[in-house]
């Protein structure tokens, strides 16, 4: 029986997509969705606390947000041209896989210049191949050392906020579109299910003595991307960059052993742990590209808890938190979160399924 993306999809009012966060990243609050009873209960996010015990295992991604989006000028024309870095591709060349914004005026050969606030010239960047449509292979012309080179790239770049979110990035953006245990720089998106949770938050975890492991997944732009095949077998997923170490794979089979809760913050810890799985079900260390999509019929091998956001109907994030609560009671909590108004996407609300 083939799994469609119609099945996936879901009337959705535009008016539950957060626009910004709430004031304190624990106060957002927290539909508990419970697996084997399909029972549902409305909390505060802090209250994640009262359903974890010693030695349960929350698995967070500790990938940091890059400030990917930056404007610069085409040469002769000084016309604005929109560059959302996706990802590093040699950093001797200090070249460059880059979405452009209009496309059609960007060609082979083109040069691009990034100005500072005072109109001073920062970086320059060649154009030297077209990948897609919108996609383009730039080489930054830069002399300086690495770290001078990110240093500029952080300096003119824009906090890459999802383009629902219908507002210019803010100062508040810088801070809250990040996770405070953010370590690895390299997405171009937030983890999103992370971003509930504040240093006090998990300071209590701690002193409860529930323990942290962290894998590192680096989102990027295809976890938005559109599906567009009906049959979900034939969907092919963006590789991003992950990594599990033996410390996390420690931790993670500990708790898998002495049958703790497992907990997968977020779909981007979930791939990450998924793509890891030794040949008995267990984690292992790895680190490479994954393109790994999870989609109903899933067996979950680690994980028996996630803790994850409520997302665009059709979306590959939806799809897997049907994969793994079940398609049915994961449309009656949306039907559910849309009649209590809860908040929707990146800066929305959380779900935490057990």
């Amino acid at each position: 029986m083939r799994t469609k993306l119609s099945q996936f999809d879901y009337t959705f009012d535009e008016k539950y997509i957060a626009q910004y966060p709430t004031e304190n990243r624990h106060e957002s609050r927290l539909m508990v969705l419970h697996k084997d009873t399909g029972k549902i209960e409305h909390k505060i996010f802090k209250d994640m606390l009262d359903y974890f015990d010693e030695e349960d295992v929350l698995i967070f991604n500790n990938t940091k947000v890059f400030p990917a989006r930056m404007y610069g000028r085409k040469e002769k024309t000084g016309a604005k041209i929109e560059v959302f870095l996706l990802r590093e591709l040699n950093s001797e060349q200090r070249l460059w896989d880059v979405l452009v914004d209009p496309a059609r005026k960007i060609r082979v050969g083109n040069k691009l210049y990034f100005l500072d606030e005072h109109e001073e010239e920062v970086l320059v960047a060649e154009v030297v191949d077209n990948t897609t449509s919108r996609g383009r292979t730039i080489r930054f012309l830069f002399d300086g050392t690495e770290e001078e080179f990110k240093e500029n790239l952080v300096k003119l770049g824009n906090t890459p906020l999802p383009k629902y979110i219908e507002r210019g990035s803010d100062e508040i953006d810088r801070g809250r579109y990040q996770t405070v245990y953010a370590k690895e720089l390299g997405a171009v998106a937030a983890p999103t299910a992370g971003l509930h949770f504040s240093e006090e938050l998990m300071k209590r975890l701690e002193l409860k003595g529930v323990d942290f492991a962290e894998v590192t997944l680096h989102v990027g732009l295809g976890t938005f991307r559109t599906i567009d095949v009906e049959d979900l077998s034939k969907h092919k997923m963006d590789a991003e960059y992950f990594r599990v170490d033996e410390k996390a794979v420690q931790t993670v089979n500990k708790g898998l052993k002495e049958n703790r809760r497992v907990c997968s913050v977020g779909t981007t810890s979930m791939r990450a742990i998924e793509s890891a799985v030794s040949a008995e079900g267990i984690l292992k260390p790895a680190e490479g590209w994954t393109n790994l999509f999870v989609f109903p019929p899933h067996v979950f091998s680690i994980a028996n808890c996630m803790i994850t956001n409520f997302h665009l109907p059709k979306s590959s994030l939806l799809i897997m938190a049907s994969a793994f609560a079940g398609k049915e009671l994961i449309k009656e909590a949306y039907d559910v979160a849309m009649k209590e108004n809860y908040r929707f996407f990146s800066y929305g609300d959380a779900m935490l399924i057990i």
